[in-house]
């Protein structure tokens, strides 16, 4: 049995299911049925994010069982986000925003926060 493609081997188009099967007791269904985002996916963002999840989004693991750097798992799974249709967040701005909130919550003192503002 093959994997459900998303995109028409021809022209690029988006494909719909329009018959399903059951494998017990033989049932056809027959219509237009609406593939899920991850359908769309490449086989190498699925395998990621197969890699991701069984990892439970630990890096460390993932650049592990990848054989790949830090930079290059953070580059894939933003691939990934911007693949399933989501923006990819501005790190520069999050980072900054944790180093406020640790500022904020006595963590840090204000010139270790301007150290790493800079």
């Amino acid at each position: 049995m093959n994997n459900v493609i998303g995109e028409c081997p021809i022209c690029g188009g988006e494909l719909v299911v329009s018959k399903l099967s059951c494998t017990s007791c033989s049932t056809e269904v027959s219509g237009k049925f609406k593939l899920s985002k991850f359908n769309h996916l490449s086989k190498e963002d699925l395998y990621f994010i197969e890699v991701f999840i069984k990892n439970r989004g630990n890096i460390k693991q993932i650049e592990k069982e990848l054989g790949i750097s830090y930079p290059t798992v953070k580059k894939n799974l933003d691939e990934v986000i911007v693949h399933l249709g989501y923006e990819v967040a501005d790190d520069e701005k999050e980072k900054k925003e944790d180093v406020f909130k640790k500022l904020e919550n006595g963590e840090i003192t204000a010139k270790e926060a301007a150290k790493l503002l800079k």
